[in-house]
């Protein structure tokens, strides 16, 4: 077989179409799953990112003010943010506590900022729970992709090696193409693999970085809220 022949039938598509049946199986399972990270990796990235520049936006009202009465106006105009759907939720429970002091309804003890903190954080976990959506498929694919080829290779090899003994020669116009096609399974597992994985990490720290801007926030928002209940527990005095 001359160079160009042998180049030839080892182009990308004939390695492919000559692959046996278990091989072409897992390229199918790898080529599915780097679409459906590529899908993930673009919805993420847009959904991400609009959370960030949303909730920065809201964050610089609320530090700029510091004031809850001052915030909540705001937060009709961010309602597609996280950090402003966090404040919402605190704030109509800040309401409630307040009104409960000024009614004399129950002992600040009782109101204090438990109530406001656990509606706080429950929202903080609904919203990064929603960030963090589908980026477990990522982690995973990361993880199984390249044992997925892998085992593609090692399925190839072996057929290429019972093709040897049935023709009983090693040369490299025996060998190539058969290696050729088992570790185009290994290649294409590494290219689902490596942006799913690269991806999951930036966005695991954008939202790690986002999530501590939300605690920022409660932690300061707690402070407001127990200073104004101590104001209204003192009034109803």
């Amino acid at each position: 077989m001359t160079s160009t022949s042998l180049s030839g039938s080892l182009g990308l598509t004939s390695l492919i179409m000559s692959a046996g049946p278990v091989v072409k199986f897992i390229l199918i399972i790898l080529f599915l799953l780097s679409i459906i990270c590529w899908a993930i990796i673009f919805y993420k990235s847009r959904h991400i990112r609009k959370a960030r520049k949303t909730s920065a936006d809201f964050l610089d009202i609320f530090w700029d003010s510091k004031k809850l009465d001052t915030v909540s106006l705001a937060v009709k105009d961010h309602e597609n943010a996280p950090a402003a759907r966090i404040f919402r939720t605190g704030y109509m429970e800040a309401m409630k506590a307040a009104r409960s002091a000024k009614e004399g309804e129950a002992p600040f003890s009782a109101l204090g900022t438990e109530m406001v903190e656990r509606a706080l954080r429950k929202t903080e976990g609904i919203e990064i729970a929603d960030l963090e959506r589908h980026l477990s498929f990522l982690a995973t694919t990361g993880s199984a992709a390249p044992f997925i080829g892998l085992f593609g290779t090692v399925w190839g090899i072996m057929n290429s090696f019972q093709r040897i003994g049935a023709m009983g020669t090693a040369n490299l116009a025996v060998v190539a193409p058969g290696v050729s096609e088992a570790l185009i399974a290994t290649a294409i597992g590494l290219a689902a693999a490596i942006p799913a994985v690269i991806s999951y990490n930036i966005f695991v720290d954008k939202i790690r970085r986002l999530s501590q801007e939300f605690e920022s926030m409660i932690l300061e928002f707690l402070n407001i809220a127990e200073r104004g209940l101590r104001k209204k527990r003192d009034e109803n005095n």
